[in-house]
């Protein structure tokens, strides 16, 4: 059991989930490692038509991919995206390795 702003919950609280290793991958594809030590491939194409994420479509602009206090972010901060999108709508790929 834990206790949050009050409320008490039971189990135990699951750790934040971070970002601890980025790469972008070809077609627009992010390799992701969390801070639970798994790693995702995640398809940034579907989001591309969004306003928020349309500077993206330029690979250069996607490549300079970077971390930032354990989000992904791009354009000097401008531009992220929450870990835990990441993480659930990320695809666990073992063929691509650290």
């Amino acid at each position: 059991m834990y206790i949050e702003d009050g409320i008490a919950y039971a189990g135990e609280k699951a750790p934040a989930i971070k970002v601890s290793g980025v790469r972008p991958l070809d077609n627009h594809k992010l390799w992701v490692r969390f801070n639970t030590g798994e790693v995702k491939v995640f398809d940034f194409i579907p989001l591309l038509s969004k306003p928020a994420f349309a500077p993206l479509a330029d690979v250069k602009t996607f490549n300079e991919v970077y971390i930032d206090y354990g989000m992904t972010v791009w354009n000097d901060g401008e531009i992220d995206i929450a870990p835990e999108f990441l993480y659930e709508q990320g695809v666990t790929n073992t063929e691509i390795v650290a």
